[in-house]
């Protein structure tokens, strides 16, 4: 049997203009920039237009990627979404991002996977590529989490921004050394209650009680969820580096979630990894969710940080309480 890879062929982020920073939040809820700087490593992040919503941003994404990529709209096979932040309940992103680049008549869909969206996204994309069956597939992380944000409760609405990245999938050459390596997808759903929108599913449907109590919002217990966040992140890493014979001395680059500063050290300290390798923009764009990573991997590879033939290890953890790794040759 012939033997096909995937690679990341373009990129690119579509970003709100407008910036919520700590100081903005001081007056909204009792607060400050120290303690916010302190606790997360955060100083602004991005919200989402009133007249927009997630297709928009994805949508740029997406066309900044085909650039990125040499490719028109036309060549691609298949669009998947990751998000929990969805235009509508139904239909999908997807179809919408795909009427918005004109294109029909290719499956689009989306999945819902918490922040680890993307990698999520990218593993199913790998796997219609390595197959044989497609070329180009858009994958793209994109939530607009300040849509759902209680901004009366301090421990959450210092975390979330909106933004969108988008990766396109490709078939790699046999003389192309850019590949998707590894990747690893798990969840627990025995948490599934530490991080939760309540409101809004079949579960319990809008009501005048679900939206007075805010129920509409982001829950989680943030203590237990970093545990869980640092444990399962770094199950993940192991897991593709030993099955692959490598290890953090191998790896050029790491492009963790962006979800907390300390998240993000505890798991440079269990990889025994030199901080200068970690990837991080959180202190711009606070938890994108399933955008964090798509949109560091394109600003990295734009501003030339992440060269082609660097080796970098991306993962990521979310409401599921789901996670994932992707290990890529770029």
């Amino acid at each position: 049997m012939v033997r096909y890879y995937a690679k990341i062929s373009g990129t690119g982020r579509g970003i709100p203009e407008k910036i919520l920073n700590n100081f903005d939040l001081e007056k909204m809820v009792e607060t400050s920039d120290e303690w916010i700087k302190t606790r997360t490593g955060m100083s602004e992040r991005r919200v989402a237009a009133d007249d927009k919503a997630c297709s928009d941003y994805a949508t740029i994404a997406a066309e900044h990627a085909l650039q990125s990529a040499g490719l028109a709209a036309r060549d691609l096979d298949m669009i998947i979404v990751g998000t929990v932040t969805a235009d509508y309940a139904f239909p999908s992103t997807a179809c919408i991002v795909q009427r918005n680049l004109g294109v029909k008549n290719i499956p689009a869909f989306d999945v819902s996977a918490g922040c680890p969206g993307w990698i999520y996204t990218s593993n199913i994309a790998k796997q219609y590529i390595e197959n044989g069956i497609n070329r180009h597939i858009m994958v793209i992380g994109a939530d607009m989490l300040t849509k759902i944000t209680n901004y009366k409760d301090r421990n959450t609405c210092i975390l979330f921004g909106d933004a969108a990245g988008a990766t396109i999938i490709s078939r790699a050459s046999d003389i192309d050394i850019s590949r998707i390596i590894d990747a690893d997808i798990s969840a627990d759903g025995s948490n599934w209650d530490l991080l939760v929108q309540p409101g809004g599913g079949s579960r319990m449907p809008a009501s005048y009680k679900s939206v007075r109590e805010r129920q509409h919002t982001v829950y989680m217990e943030g203590n237990k969820v970093f545990k869980l966040a640092v444990k399962s992140m770094f199950s993940s890493c192991e897991k593709v580096l030993k099955r692959n014979n490598l290890d953090t001395n191998s790896i050029d680059w790491v492009i963790p979630h962006q979800a907390n500063m300390r998240i993000i050290e505890a798991l440079g300290k269990k990889l025994k990894l030199d901080i200068s390798k970690i990837i991080v923009n959180i202190e711009k764009y606070g938890n994108t969710s399933a955008a964090t990573i798509p949109v560091a991997l394109d600003e990295s590879m734009r501003s030339g940080k992440i060269r082609h033939g660097d080796i970098v290890l991306m993962t990521s953890f979310g409401a599921g309480m789901t996670s994932g790794s992707l290990l890529v040759r770029i």
